[in-house]
């Protein structure tokens, strides 16, 4: 019975414990390299880290919308002394008083065409090198 008794209190403590754990990580929150502040040249630590464009929404109709650092924006709205000019579904550009700054929506994603081999665009089958 004892022993019984401890392998429950063994169970549930484990469980308990990787729950806590599960609890403290945000899969929604944004990759800790985007929380780290860079060159920040003449903008300050705190205005880097809000400075992260984080969606972009492109109606049929109506005006643009971006979310940068968690606040929604329309062309015109102001972050710190930056005023949003341009949006594209890319990026969003914001003009301050040390000029232009350009916020993309995947700044770390290296972007490259796939060559497709000429056996798979004739239809032939082959090995296809680079293609999953």
């Amino acid at each position: 019975m004892a022993r019984l008794v401890k392998v429950i209190v063994i169970a549930l403590s484990s469980f308990v414990a990787s729950t806590a754990l599960a609890q403290s990580i945000d899969p929604t929150a944004p990759p800790a390299s985007w929380l780290r502040s860079g060159d920040a040249g003449s903008v300050g630590a705190e205005e880097i880290a809000v400075l992260r464009l984080q969606s972009v929404l492109i109606p049929q109709r109506g005006r643009p919308v971006a979310v940068i650092g968690g606040k929604t924006m329309i062309l015109g709205d102001r972050v710190g002394a930056m005023t949003l000019i341009h949006l594209n579904e890319r990026e969003a550009i914001l003009q301050g008083p040390d000029g232009m700054t350009r916020l993309y929506l995947t700044p770390d994603v290296e972007k490259r065409m796939i060559e497709i081999p000429q056996s798979h665009k004739t239809g032939k089958s082959g090995n296809m090198k680079g293609l999953p």
